[in-house]
């Protein structure tokens, strides 16, 4: 008689698979800028970000939950399977982007170009800011874990994204621009990679203020209504 699954492995596979499904989105998506009125003074938004900050959050959400139930070894893994599956999803895109289009293809080999064919140098920038923002949360959300004594949720979760995702903002946007040409002549210089990626570290600051209730309610869903405990600082 075959053993029933562990409840500890079945909810890792879930966060896991949530993890790289939301990964994903926001990497494919991100090409695409929104701005909000709310945060316009002028003709100045405060708020300019790309579209794949609507998956992102879950991203930061689920790295600390693996990180507090399951230890930073696996937070890692689960870091390094994102990448790894980032990097197939771009080998694959890039496939179906050499591949002709049909005659009667319902979307023409411009159009899908103009979705899908971001540049090398964006998915790098993507790539590179994504593990190392990741260790930096994993690393950060552990240390004050256990400076606390498992105390403070809040303040380890909200603490290592503010920390982590002003390192990611920059390398991000360092690797995308710096160096390259701007529409208005000249080129991006580290002043102006550091002035825009502030601006995209602002709408990550206020987003991981309001995950704080969200950690607490997956921490209770987690323990109440499936038996896990976290591990010890």
């Amino acid at each position: 008689m075959q053993a029933a699954p562990d409840p500890r492995h079945r909810v890792q596979l879930w966060l896991t698979a949530t993890f790289v499904t939301c990964l994903l989105v926001a990497d494919i998506s991100g090409s695409k800028f929104f701005t909000l009125d709310l945060f316009q003074v002028g003709s100045y938004h405060f708020v300019t970000h790309s579209v794949g900050m609507l998956a992102f959050p879950v991203v930061f959400l689920i790295t600390d939950l693996v990180n507090e139930y399951y230890g930073r070894k696996e937070a890692r893994r689960m870091t390094w399977l994102g990448a790894a599956m980032g990097v197939l999803a771009t080998l694959l895109l890039l496939a179906a982007r050499r591949l002709p289009a049909a005659a009667d293809s319902p979307i023409p080999q411009p159009q899908f170009d103009a979705v899908f064919g971001q540049s090398n140098r964006l998915y790098l920038a993507s790539l590179t800011a994504f593990v190392v923002g990741q260790m930096c949360d994993i690393w950060v959300f552990g240390r004050i874990k256990s400076w606390t004594g498992g105390r403070y949720v809040w303040l380890r979760a909200t603490g290592s994204t503010v920390v982590s995702q002003a390192l990611d903002s920059f390398l991000v946007t360092f690797v995308l621009l710096y160096g390259t040409g701007q529409a208005g002549g000249g080129t991006w210089t580290l002043r102006d990679v550091i002035a825009t990626a502030a601006t995209g570290y602002t709408l990550k600051f206020l987003i991981a203020l309001g995950l704080t209730p969200f950690i607490y309610l997956g921490r209770w869903f987690l323990r109440a209504r499936l038996g896990l405990q976290p591990l010890p600082a």
